[in-house]
C-alpha cells in the first residue's frame, strides 16, 4: 500500500510515522514534507495541486490522507481532485470541508441543526463590529477564513477589540474576509476527535490544547503550544453528553445537508455550565493535539483510513491505550508575532522523548530553526504525573536562540 500524507509540519510527522507503524508496512510519501518527515516517507515532487495530481498518479499513490487544512479548499480541493483520479482520500471534499474554512458556514451549520454553540453576529467592518459588541465584553471575535489557528482573539476590553480589529480590517492580515462577533462562553476546554466515514463514526482520544503564548494562560493567541491527551481527560457522563448532544447530531447534520465527509473531525469545545458548545470545528486532526494523541494510538492506521476512505467503515483496526499523553512546544524568538529561522538547535541527540518538528530544517549537518512552532516534545506515561514530569524535563534538554515553552503545559486546566 502507498499512501501520500499532504502537509508539512509536526501533526503530519506524527501522522506518518503512526501509519509507517501499520501492521500493514506502508510506503509512505509527503507533500510538501519536511527534512523531519523525509526521513520516513518518500517526497513527492510537486509544485501545486494539478502537479501533486501528477506525482500521485505516478507513483501510483493508493491512498491519500490530508493534514493540512489548507489543501482541502485550495482550487478544487485536494479530495475533490483525488476523486476524479479514482486516488481514495481520508479527508473531506471542499464542499464540505467550508466547516471549517468559514466560521459563518459553520456558525449557520450548527444553528440549523440545534447543535450547541454559543450565539454571534457577523459584521462586515470594523464600525459594525463595535455596534454589535455593543460595549458588553469580554466578547469573541473571530475572523471568517483560514487564518493558521491565529484568527480568534478573546478581547476582555475595548483597547484588545480595537487592536483586533485593526489587525482584521485595517491590516488585513489574515486577507480579506468577514468577522464573528461571538458569545463568550465560560468552562474549560476539550478538543474532541471523531472519524467519520458518511453517516458512521468513532469518537477518538480527547486532547486539550494550550492556545496562549505564556504560562498561565497569558499573552498572545498561538496556533497552540502544546497538548494533554487522554481517555482519562473527563468523565464519562460528559463524553456521553457531547457525543449526543454534539458528535452525532453532526454526522446526522452533514448527511441532512448533503455534505460527503470521510476523515478527522475535529470539535472544539467548551464545558460551560449549561453543558458542552462548539467553539469550533476542524476538518482535520488538530495541531499540536495530534502530537499527543497519535503515540497512545493502537492498531492498523493505515489500515483503518484505507478502509473508511472506500466507505468500508471498521473502528476495531485502531484502539488507543490507557495512560496519558503530553506534547510541549517549543516556538521560536518572536512568535506568534513573527519568527526566526536559521538557528541552530542543540540538545536533540539528548531528549529520549518523541520529537516532532514542526518548524525545521536540515542543513550542515544540523538542524536549524524554520518557522513560528519549532518543535513538539511528547511523552506518554501511565499517569498524568509521569507523563507531563518527562515531558517537561526532555523539553528543557533543547535549545536554541529565543525558544520559548511554556512549563505549566499538563500542569494547569487539567
Amino acid at each position: 500500500m502507498k499512501i501520500a500524507v499532504i502537509g508539512k509540519g509536526g501533526r503530519e510527522q506524527a501522522l506518518v510515522e503512526t501509519l509507517a507503524a501499520s501492521p500493514s508496512k506502508p510506503q509512505l510519501f509527503s507533500f510538501p514534507g519536511s527534512d523531519a518527515i523525509f526521513r520516513t516517507a518518500a517526497p513527492l515532487v510537486a509544485d501545486g495541486l494539478d502537479s501533486l495530481m501528477d506525482a500521485m498518479m505516478r507513483e501510483g499513490i493508493d491512498l491519500c490522507v490530508a493534514g493540512e487544512e489548507s489543501y482541502l479548499v485550495k482550487g478544487e480541493g485536494l479530495a475533490n481532485r483525488c476523486a476524479q483520479a479514482g486516488i481514495p482520500c481520508w479527508g473531506p471534499p471542499k464542499e464540505s470541508a467550508w466547516l471549517e474554512a468559514s466560521k459563518e458556514f459553520a456558525k449557520k451549520f450548527l444553528t440549523r441543526h440545534g447543535i450547541p454553540t454559543g450565539k454571534a453576529l457577523v459584521v462586515k467592518d470594523a464600525r459594525e463590529a463595535r455596534e454589535a459588541i455593543g460595549g458588553h465584553y469580554p466578547t469573541v471575535l473571530k475572523f471568517d477564513g483560514l487564518a493558521a489557528g491565529k484568527g480568534v482573539a478573546v478581547c476582555p476590553d475595548e483597547k484588545s477589540a480595537e487592536a483586533f480589529l485593526d489587525e482584521v480590517f485595517e491590516q488585513q492580515r489574515f486577507g480579506e474576509g468577514r468577522l464573528l462577533v461571538e458569545e463568550y462562553l465560560t468552562g474549560p476546554e476539550i478538543s474532541i476527535f471523531a472519524a467519520v466515514c458518511d453517516d458512521k463514526y468513532l469518537v477518538l482520544c480527547p486532547a486539550r490544547d494550550y492556545k496562549r503564548l505564556k504560562d498561565g494562560d497569558q499573552g498572545p493567541n498561538t496556533g497552540g503550544m502544546g497538548a494533554v491527551a487522554s481517555r482519562s481527560l473527563t468523565d464519562d457522563d460528559t463524553m456521553r453528553a457531547i457525543e449526543q448532544t454534539i458528535v452525532a447530531p453532526t454526522v446526522a447534520g452533514l448527511q441532512a445537508d448533503g455534505l460527503p465527509y470521510r476523515g478527522f473531525l475535529y470539535f472544539g469545545l467548551m464545558l460551560t455550565p449549561d453543558g458542552p458548545k462548539v467553539i469550533e470545528y476542524n476538518c482535520r486532526f488538530g495541531d499540536p493535539e495530534c502530537e499527543a494523541v497519535m503515540p497512545l494510538l493502537r492498531g492498523d492506521l493505515a489500515g483503518f483510513c484505507m478502509a473508511g476512505a472506500r466507505g468500508d467503515f471498521k473502528p476495531e483496526l485502531i484502539s488507543f491505550s490507557d495512560g496519558w499523553s503530553v506534547c510541549c512546544i517549543l516556538a521560536s524568538a518572536g512568535y506568534p508575532a513573527s519568527s526566526h529561522s536559521g538557528d541552530l538547535i542543540s540538545g536533540l541527540e539528548n531528549c529520549a522523548a518523541r520529537v516532532f518538528h514542526c518548524g525545521t530544517r536540515c542543513s550542515d549537518g544540523g538542524w536549524k530553526t524554520a518557522g513560528g512552532r519549532v518543535l513538539a516534545v511528547t511523552a506518554t506515561g501511565d499517569s498524568l504525573e509521569q507523563a507531563r514530569e518527562t515531558a517537561h524535563a526532555e523539553a528543557a534538554k533543547i535549545d536554541f536562540f529565543g525558544c520559548q515553552r511554556r512549563s505549566d503545559i499538563a500542569y494547569r486546566n487539567v
